[in-house]
């Protein structure tokens, strides 16, 4: 009897144990909240939207507020001090006796990377794009858990060309573009091909790191034309209608009006020459859009494998959209000659070299206050998309709180895979379930004296510039308008005591 219940067993079970899902994991790099049609966009992003509309759209996700952190906390599933990165990447090599691990520059080889942990469990493993957490070669992907990488080593380059003090390579090597190079578009040329060179009996693991939209702004000045009409309204108005689209997708329920605007920021119907900032908005939708296309093609490339219902795509940002500006910067990165020469040069042609400022970056994030690097909701507020056909059939939204480091034990958690070492960061899997996750007790930031910790609805926030905590209740007041710091002494104390007790056990300075 036994032997007939075997043979039963054997003859109704598949040939093949099933495929662990395969892995498109999209990082858009300084892109505002606000950025994505899904979001209250005009910006064409239509394979964005599709995602969204189709699978799970986290409205209160976190990243860490910067580029190297936030990919350091996505990697490893720790907070960015946990990974070595509590500040930015360093070009010197690591010495024990003068730096302080916690802001080494590169990733700790304590903390497995998630490509680490994947390839351990049959994945391959490839990479294309911005990588901006080791510049030392023993530090880059295919050092770190990667069978295959392209991309851009450092932080930002010219779209159109490396820079003398850029590192773009492929698998170690140099690697020398061509005359009609243009990064968003390699980045995407080159994960496609990975994704036909994968074994199909084996599940894959992509990690896309655009460098869209961040600065220098390039892009072709055919799609610049397309956006320049839009943004003669300025950023004013920019910024209100995109808060109108919002609350009519209800995506701010407790948003009853926008916050004011940034009193650093200049009114539009000021400007005496505003053409040169209207070509800086139309180039930064321009480069949204070919990174919006460039993810369409990749979803066609999944499709034309046949793997479209076992691939997990996730899409976010680094940090909200960037308020800085490249004076310096550009004088360092061109050369006095280049410099020179990028002044007259027309915005987001080769040669160029600006940013958009804060003008525009408030409206990129509306209706959020600060921008990049801060620890306000305007700087660590990102879009989060989930898209899985085999587990969410139906798309839906969520308003559940969510950090970065939780990507990784979720990818792992729905591939039923178990991290080799314990992780901070906690599974999203119950939330793509429709179900309540458990909450973290917390979560909290810092970087160059930015520092925040949210509890529940509570949100304590250092202002770095007025020099003094804020306090907010975030589901009343998700775009911090009503500082309770004064009303709330005991609140902000328990607050204060908790963050400082988080900073000591991790290392923050």
């Amino acid at each position: 009897m036994k032997k007939i219940h075997l043979l039963f067993m054997l003859l109704s079970a598949p040939l093949f144990a099933q495929k662990k899902p395969n892995i498109v994991l999209i990082l858009a790099d300084d892109m505002g909240y606000s950025d994505i049609g899904l979001m209250g966009s005009e910006i064409k992003t239509p394979n964005l939207d599709l995602l969204g509309k189709n699978g799970v759209l986290f409205t209160q996700f976190y990243n860490a507020g910067r580029c190297c952190p936030s990919r350091a906390a996505l990697l490893t599933g720790m907070y960015p001090h946990q990974a070595g990165m509590g500040l930015m990447v360093t070009t010197k090599p690591y010495d024990n006796g003068k730096t302080f691990a916690p802001y080494q520059g590169f990733l700790n080889r304590e903390t497995p990377t998630i490509a680490e942990e994947l390839r351990k469990h049959g994945y391959q493993t490839f990479m294309s794009g911005k990588w901006h957490v080791g510049e030392q070669q023993e530090e880059w992907p295919n050092q770190r858990g990667f069978d295959h990488y392209f991309g851009l080593i450092s932080g930002a380059t010219s779209y159109y060309e490396v820079l003398s003090n850029r590192q773009l390579i492929e698998d170690n090597k140099k690697y020398i573009p061509s005359d009609q190079f243009y990064m968003t578009d390699a980045i995407s040329d080159k994960a496609i091909a990975y994704l036909k060179s994968a074994n199909s009996k084996n599940p894959f693991f992509l990690y896309v790191a655009y460098t869209a939209p961040h600065w220098p702004l390039h892009a072709p000045e055919n799609l610049i034309n397309q956006y320049r009409k839009t943004y003669q309204k300025g950023w004013e108005r920019l910024r209100e209608e995109r808060f109108a689209r919002q609350k009519k997708m209800g995506l701010l329920p407790s948003a009853g009006q926008l916050p004011d605007l940034d009193p650093d920021v200049a009114r539009f119907d000021t400007l005496k020459n505003p053409s040169s900032y209207i070509d800086k908005m139309a180039t930064y939708a321009a480069m949204m859009q070919i990174m919006d296309e460039g993810i369409g093609r990749i979803m066609q490339e999944v499709k034309a494998s046949g793997e479209w219902n076992n691939t997990i795509f996730v899409f976010l940002s680094d940090n909200g959209a960037c308020h800085e500006l490249l004076d310096d910067r550009a004088a360092k990165d061109l050369g006095e000659a280049g410099y020179q020469k990028s002044l007259s040069t027309p915005v987001g042609a080769k040669g160029s070299y600006t940013t958009y400022g804060k003008e525009w970056a408030s409206a990129g994030n509306t209706p959020f206050r600060m921008y990049k690097h801060w620890m306000h909701e305007g700087g660590i507020s990102t879009p989060l998309i989930i898209h899985f056909p085999k587990l969410i059939t139906k798309g839906f939204r969520t308003n559940q709180v969510g950090h970065i480091m939780d990507l990784f034990p979720t990818l792992l958690d729905i591939g039923k895979i178990n991290p080799s070492k314990p992780v901070q960061g906690k599974s999203l899997l119950p939330i793509l379930k429709q179900k309540t996750r458990e909450e973290h007790p917390f979560i909290a930031w810092e970087h160059q004296g930015n520092r925040a910790i949210r509890e529940g609805d509570w949100k304590l926030v250092w202002d770095n510039n007025l020099k003094k905590w804020e306090l907010y209740n975030l589901k009343n007041d998700r775009i911090e308008a009503h500082d309770l710091a004064t009303k709330l002494p005991d609140k902000r104390l328990d607050l204060i005591n908790k963050y400082t007790q988080w900073a000591q056990n991790i290392g923050v300075k």
